[in-house]
């Protein structure tokens, strides 16, 4: 099982980190010992004083599939969830102006918060409310109509490059409004009305 994560995939969010907006899906992988499930909670790594939330919207992936054709893509998954991107911007940021790759700040153990799974059947693939809770706050908020990229698009594209096995996710990007998070912090998931998942911060 693979991690498979689109970055920069909302307009506004590649802005706030001054990004260049892609036109093409940007691509990295998290290993499966990123996984966070059962509302575990995260611990800030030793190795960074920085680390970022990133909400995502992703997909379960339900048969093995490769250079998939884009009107077939639909049908290589039926699950969805939210989960969160933990990114240790420290570290990113001293990579990128290195040119070197970013696994370090987003691939570390328990980077990827994994909620519960919801049938896709549920809801319109192009028209879904998500947000991110802080403390009671509302942090980030998205709609999947808002990606540079759609599902089915990300699936066809990343199949030209990536087999794609049961069981692999793919982390859709995240909406403006990234930020750090300290010790204590509780972060709650919702899509739509619906509590996807909850973390606290130690």
């Amino acid at each position: 099982m693979k991690i498979i994560c689109i970055g920069r995939n909302y307009a506004e969010h590649a802005k706030e980190l001054q990004n260049e907006i892609p036109d093409e899906p940007v691509i990295f992988i998290k290993p499966d010992t990123a996984v966070l499930r059962n509302n575990s909670p995260f611990y800030i790594p030793d190795f960074s004083k920085d680390v970022h939330h990133e909400v995502e919207l992703f997909v379960k992936i339900t048969k093995v599939g490769k250079s998939i054709p884009l009107q077939f893509a639909s049908t290589y998954y039926n699950q969805i969830g939210l989960g969160i991107d933990f990114t240790a911007r420290d570290l990113q940021t001293n990579l990128k102006a290195k040119g070197l790759p970013w696994e370090k700040a987003k691939g570390f153990d328990y980077s990827a918060v994994i909620g519960k799974l919801y049938a896709k059947e549920n809801f319109d693939i192009h028209n879904i409310d998500f947000t991110l809770v802080k403390n009671g706050e509302t942090i980030q908020s998205g709609n999947s109509s808002q990606m540079l990229f759609g599902v089915d698009s990300i699936i066809s594209y990343v199949s030209q490059f990536f087999t794609l096995k049961i069981g692999d996710l793919i982390f859709t990007g995240t909406p403006p409004g990234v930020g750090p998070v300290k010790k204590g912090d509780c972060l709650e998931g919702f899509i739509g009305e619906s509590s996807a998942f909850q973390c606290e911060v130690k």
